[in-house]
């Protein structure tokens, strides 16, 4: 899909997949889980498949990974 199929204004709803994601209503942008800043679609380079979140570029990814707790060298709390 590109930015003259329709959507116009509105925010996407996409299922990230492993390397490719599905959308599910068109639109023009999502928005960044982290920052709150639009990112066009066909920009989007960046998600969380385990969250289902869209981030606006690497620095905002690593910053939810780290919250999350995700990255392989943190420990995670035993609950």
């Amino acid at each position: 899909m590109n930015r003259f199929e329709g959507g116009g204004s509105r925010e996407a709803k996409i299922r990230y997949l492993d390397g490719d994601y599905q959308i599910l209503q068109p639109g023009s942008f999502v928005t960044c889980a982290m920052t709150g800043a639009a990112i066009p679609v066909d920009e989007l380079r960046y998600w969380s498949v385990a969250r289902q979140e869209a981030y606006a570029d690497c620095a905002s990814s690593l910053e939810a990974e780290k919250r999350a707790g995700a990255l392989p060298n943190q420990r995670r709390a035993l609950s």
